[in-house]
């Protein structure tokens, strides 16, 4: 049987990596509602991830966990890159304490705190990570061009992270984006 061939360890490796990859990024999406109103762009956006075992382990540590969101206001371009107009980071923690079996869980607006919480139940917690991000103002309609379509890019990544590589940037677990026309 001369002629046969066999496929190489490394290609079978690649092509079972292009047949999970599918199914990862269904498990995380992350949707986003912009909202023009009165003289602000308004931002609802809600991040559908599961609760890991992983995770669970690292908040249970006491370990501060995060997730930062980074939201853009954007104009898209046919002929150069497109511009951004302005941004914003979101950044949603918990710590537990294992002293109080209590979740101290905080929203930070560019740095700013925004919300500050403490519950005993996890799932209180971990909502308050990834949903609830509800018409938040984040920019005003001043720096828009009426008739003119813009778009707000979220990206979200969680800390901390378990990188087998370390890397010298911060890659994005998840986008989302939505576009909408500035009507004035």
């Amino acid at each position: 049987m001369a002629g046969v061939l066999r496929p190489s360890p490394v290609a079978l490796l690649v092509c079972l990596a292009a047949l999970a990859l599918p199914s990862l990024a269904a498990a995380q999406t992350l949707k986003v509602a912009p909202l023009s109103r009165d003289s602000q762009v308004l931002v609802s956006f809600e991040l559908n991830q599961e609760l890991t075992d992983e995770m669970r382990e690292a908040i249970h540590s006491g370990l501060t966990y995060s997730f930062v969101y980074r939201v853009d206001l954007r104009r898209g371009s046919a002929i150069w890159i497109d511009r951004t107009v302005a941004s914003a980071v979101v950044t949603a923690s918990v710590r537990f304490d294992n002293l109080t079996r209590r979740y101290h869980v905080t929203r930070l607006l560019d740095g700013r705190t925004d919300r500050v919480e403490t519950t005993d139940r996890e799932e209180v917690a971990w909502t308050w990570l990834t949903s609830g991000f509800d018409r938040m103002a984040l920019f005003t309609r001043a720096q828009l061009q009426p008739n003119a379509e813009y778009y707000v890019r979220v990206r979200a990544h969680s800390s901390p992270r378990n990188n087998i590589f370390p890397m010298p940037w911060h890659g994005d677990d998840v986008v989302g984006l939505a576009k909408f026309t500035f009507i004035r």
